[in-house]
């Protein structure tokens, strides 16, 4: 299987990842994790009138209940981390584009 090397473009396995890449991703991954989920923790409490259930484990909760907070985190913060990453792919290998044709 094709290695991931920079901004998600793939690449024989001999090419090495761009460890700078992988510092930036991972820092817009935590960014996008932590705001996703205040925004959607924020839009539940507006939309359904209660603070997210602590777990959804929790048997005070009903499981409709559980499963709607599990879809609704789990989807959100699933498509915020493919778009934040996407851009940031595309900005990234913009740079690199630029800074090649510079040298």
């Amino acid at each position: 299987m094709a290695e991931i090397t920079h901004a998600g473009h793939e690449s024989g396995a001999a090419e090495k990842p761009d460890m700078t890449w992988k510092i930036v991703g991972g820092l817009v991954g935590l960014s996008v994790g932590f705001a996703s989920r205040k925004v959607l923790t924020f839009a539940w409490q507006k939309t359904t009138g209660k603070k997210p259930p602590a777990s959804a484990d929790s048997l005070e909760i009903s499981l409709g209940e559980a499963i709607a907070y599990a879809v609704v985190m789990g989807l959100g913060m699933e498509v915020a981390r493919i778009v934040a990453m996407r851009a940031a792919a595309k900005k990234w290998h913009s740079w690199k584009s630029e800074a090649e044709t510079k040298l």
